[in-house]
């Protein structure tokens, strides 16, 4: 199918209400098609991998693999969605006039979803899982590294909707890599109700700038961690080596580190032992250190340069940076944060307070990795992207983020 066509049968499709038990019967097939496919799946992705190779780094290159285990892994996302309540229908506020006139603010899908991703192919059936169960038709397009992987997902959520006895136009995958079908999407204002860029900055970027289609910011993550003079460092080790190193290329892996000075000649040196040192030694990747100009005098490393605490590094890379005061780590933050996800590590209930209530991100932590944003840890099954916006979604958006609301009027003759 054309770009076009699948915007057409999407726009068609729509107008199909499912009760609740036929979409959580189209989730359960789904996920079991996933299971039934795994080896022509996996057969797929080595391909994408292999066509990949010596254009997309070893971090990189994990993203985009699939395994058995991951493959089972997005059969079970789906199946944690169907017990999740349905978020359609819901009556959100209630008036009664005392001309007996009722008002019922009623949650309803939003029509047409379209997600334009990178190459993370547990995007495609996250994503369809959540708009089959918020009541939502579903328009994928991945990126061309991950694009057969895609293909062959879909192919399995289809043969799940098919079995089911629902139309396979929920769920439509735009195989065309170019640029003109991301465009496309992006002006389709007669069907697409929303569009959710899930990638890098620069994606994130064009689809702000050229989308006149609504638009959701998602994504990019230059996440901090303020360890302040308060911290239990024994603590803040554990918390930033899971930061940083349990999975370097997503968005909420840890990419600055912010040391208060009365603590930094103690606490840096064990930081560089743990992600340096002790990584070679275990034949593990180590954290390459880019430090401002006081922690380089204290661990050496790499100096930072002009833009390394503007850089979503998604790597085995970590800039550090040595403030006097909480005030400061804020300060730091505001002017280079993407206002994803942000921690400090600390004792001191009073900076604990003023942390929290002035970092501007859409998730704060105290004394937590950066790493649980995400919505199968938030309790919302799995997730459509992280929204670092203020309007309409914040954060991780699971089903209650693809519904909007209408009013329903009920009345017996009544008029103004």
């Amino acid at each position: 199918m054309t770009t076009d066509e699948i915007l057409s049968a999407a726009k068609i499709e729509k107008r199909t209400f499912l009760s609740e038990s036929e979409r959580n019967k189209c989730l359960e097939f789904m996920a079991e098609c996933l299971i039934e496919d795994a080896d022509g799946i996996l057969k797929e992705n080595e391909i994408d991998i292999e066509n990949a190779k010596g254009r997309i780094s070893e971090v990189m290159t994990d993203r985009l693999r699939l395994t058995r285990t991951r493959i089972e892994d997005m059969a079970e996302g789906i199946r944690r969605v169907i017990s999740l309540p349905d978020p359609t229908g819901r009556v959100l506020e209630e008036i009664r006039r005392e001309d007996g006139l009722l008002i019922e603010k009623v949650s309803v899908p939003l029509g047409v979803i379209a997600i334009i991703y990178e190459s993370r192919p547990n995007v495609t059936s996250d994503a369809a899982a959540l708009a089959i169960k918020s009541g939502n038709v579903c328009i994928l397009r991945s990126g061309k590294d991950a694009l057969k992987s895609a293909a062959a997902i879909v192919a399995a959520l289809k043969k799940g909707l098919k079995r089911a006895g629902v139309s396979e136009n929920r769920i439509l995958l735009i195989e065309d890599p170019t640029h003109e079908s991301a465009n496309r999407l992006m002006k389709a204002n007669d069907t697409v109700d929303l569009l959710i860029p899930r990638g890098g900055a620069s994606l994130i970027n064009a689809c702000i700038a050229n989308a006149t289609v609504p638009c959701i910011q998602t994504g990019t993550g230059i996440c901090h961690i303020y360890v302040d003079e308060s911290a239990d460092e024994d603590m803040a080790l554990r918390i930033i080596e899971n930061a940083k190193t349990s999975r370097p290329s997503v968005c909420n892996a840890e990419e600055v580190l912010i040391v208060n000075s009365k603590i930094a000649k103690s606490f840096l040196p064990k930081l560089r032992e743990l992600l340096t040192d002790e990584r070679i030694k275990n034949n593990l990747i180590p954290v390459k250190l880019i430090c401002d100009e006081r922690a380089y005098e204290i661990i050496g490393g790499q100096r930072a340069g002009e833009n390394d605490f503007d850089t979503e590094f998604l790597d085995y890379i970590l800039a550090v940076k040595i403030v006097d005061s909480v005030d400061e780590a804020i300060d730091h933050i505001e002017k280079h944060s993407t206002r994803h996800s942000d921690g400090i590590i600390t004792n001191n209930r009073t900076n604990e307070e003023i942390f929290t209530k002035c970092v501007d991100s859409s998730s704060v932590y105290v004394n937590a990795s950066t790493r649980f944003t995400d919505g199968g840890e938030f309790g919302l099954g799995c997730e459509m992207g992280i929204s670092t916006q203020k309007l309409h979604a914040r954060g991780p958006m699971g089903l209650k983020e693809l519904t909007t609301y209408k009013y329903i009027i009920r009345g017996n003759g009544q008029i103004r």
